[in-house]
This record gives C-alpha cells, structure tokens and sequence, in this order.
C-alpha cells in the first residue's frame, strides 16, 4: 500500500516508518521543515511537504494514498505555548479533511491517542473512552477525545478507521518523552522521585512494539477498532524511580503529592497517577505479542543516559 503518514519524522513515526517499508508498503511522509524531509528520505520515504494547519493539502495527500496514519499533534502550541484549545482544534480539522478524502473507499485510517483517564480505580481496556467522560466535559483535553471519537465514527461512511491508544511512556533509545524528563529532574535533583509509597502505575510499551501494531492496524484492523499499545499494563513508579536512580547513582525518594508538584511541576503530578491499562482485547484482536525489552530494562541498558561522574 502507498501510506500518508503524519507525524512520520516524529519519535513514533520514526520507528513506524521502517516498519512499513520493511513490510513492502510504500510511505508518504508529512514533513513541515527541510531536516524532517531530509530524515525522511535517508529512511526511504517519499515526502509530502506541509503542516496540519493545510487541510486542503492533507486531503489531497490522503486522497492520493492507500491509507493514511495520524500520528501528528501540535505538541509546541499545546504544551510550549500552552494552547491545547488551538491545536486539538487544528487536529480535529486534519482528521476532517483526510477522513473526508477517505470516505466511500473502505482505506484504512489510523489515529495517535492515549490511555491516560479512560478509567479511575481499575484497569482500563479497550473498552473504555467510547463516551466522553464526565471529568473532559470541561477540560481542554476533550477536544482530542472526541476526534478520536469522531475516527471510529468515520466506520459508518467507508473508512476503515481505528484509533490506537499508546501508553503514556512509549521508551526506547532516543526516547525524549517523559521518562527523559523524569531522568533529568533526577539529575538536577540528586534523587530519583516517586510519590507516597510509589505504587502508581504506568503502562509501557517499547518504540518497535508500538510501531508494529501500527502496522497491524493499518493491515487488517476491522473499521471502528480501538486498539491498546500497551506492553506493560502497569509498572509500578516506585521501580521507575529506583531504575534511574541506578542509572544516576542516586537514592530513589519517596515525596508527598504536594512536594512533587513542587519539584517537578506537571511531571511530579504524573508521577502521582495510576493508570494501568489492558491490551488483552488488542492481542486477541489482531495476534500482536510485544517482544521488546520492558522500561525497566531499557532504563537499566542505559537508554536514558547514566551517570555524569
């Protein structure tokens, strides 16, 4: 298949594009600056130059393609310019414009969400977040909630759309997600932190794992599927912590919530989170069995950097 890929030069997309290529797919990179189009072109792709804020262009590549793979996000203005509203905005109107292209011809299309919040006080599975939770009723993040929504509705016009759900940590070498940021508030800390007695737990998955259900979804995921990229259903922060104190040479701590916030801001808060979350109906659904090595081993191989002296 010729795939449009969004977000391809990304550190998913980086991991998803050889995975398609190996498979024999033919792959159109979005690339928004010359250096992303010039990665994509080393790593064999072919490039479609432009940004989600183009519509117009998007459908036009999406209309072009065989299939297509959202895995872009305005992360600069929702997190560094702290608009979320803006870009959930421009990303529900990508989805409109490739989704639209699509419509009629049962090509597959496949969207980038998450697992966080789909359930409080249990494990989440695939299951869960097909309503739009009473807690995003009011929260910005509801705007990308409900584009994923707006994907898997996408199955009643022709599209054979699904949504996979990545873990918050998806790790591996080169990884600068928040497991790098845990790592450097370690550093600059001289401790590795970890909430109460650091039970809360994290889904995990590893870069090529998470690229080859990619794959997958794209292949043969039935319309309207909700697939997990979970490898790990929950790993206990506590072992996160002691992992990268290893790595540093620095003794894990324990914190209250409030000292977390403190010292590392929005990440202290996630650290305080318990999220586990199931991918038994993703397996059974499509034979995926991760093979990659678990985020403790990967912090242990040094993947996240050791110590500076």
């Amino acid at each position: 298949m010729r795939l449009f890929i969004t977000g391809a030069s990304g550190w998913i997309g980086s991991a998803v594009v050889p995975e398609l290529l190996d498979a024999g797919h033919q792959v159109v990179g979005l690339a928004r600056s010359a250096a992303s189009a010039h990665r994509l072109e080393a790593a064999g792709a072919s490039v479609h130059r432009g940004d989600l804020d183009d519509p117009t262009g998007l459908a036009q590549a999406a209309a072009a393609s065989d299939g297509v793979v959202h895995l872009a996000f305005q992360h600069e203005v929702a997190f560094v310019q702290g608009d979320f509203t803006a870009a959930a905005a421009a990303d529900r109107r990508a989805v409109e414009a490739m989704g639209g292209a699509l419509a009629g011809s049962d090509r597959p299309f496949v969207l980038a969400s998450g697992v966080a919040g789909l359930a409080a006080g249990r494990v989440a599975t695939e299951a869960d977040g097909l309503l739009l939770a009473d807690h995003l009723r009011t929260n910005p993040m509801a705007g990308r909630a409900c584009t994923a929504l707006y994907t898997l509705s996408l199955a009643g016009v022709g599209v054979r759309s699904s949504v996979v759900r990545f873990s918050p940590t998806v790790h591996g070498a080169g990884d600068e997600g928040f497991i790098a940021r845990f790592v450097t508030v370690a550093r600059q800390r001289g401790e590795a932190l970890y909430v109460g007695d650091g039970s809360h737990r994290w889904p995990a998955v590893h870069v090529t794992d998470a690229a080859r259900l990619v794959r997958l979804a794209v292949e043969s995921a039935p319309a309207g599927s909700v697939l997990h990229a979970v490898a790990e259903e929950g790993v206990a922060f506590r072992d996160i912590a002691e992992a990268i104190g290893r790595q540093l040479g620095v003794a894990a701590a324990s914190v209250t919530a409030e000292e977390a916030l403190a010292h590392a801001g929005f990440l202290g808060t996630l650290a305080g989170v318990d999220m586990p979350v199931s991918a038994a109906l993703t397996r059974a659904a499509t034979g995926w069995e991760p093979t990659g090595p678990t985020l403790v081993e990967d912090l242990d191989a040094g993947r996240y950097g050791g110590a500076t002296t």
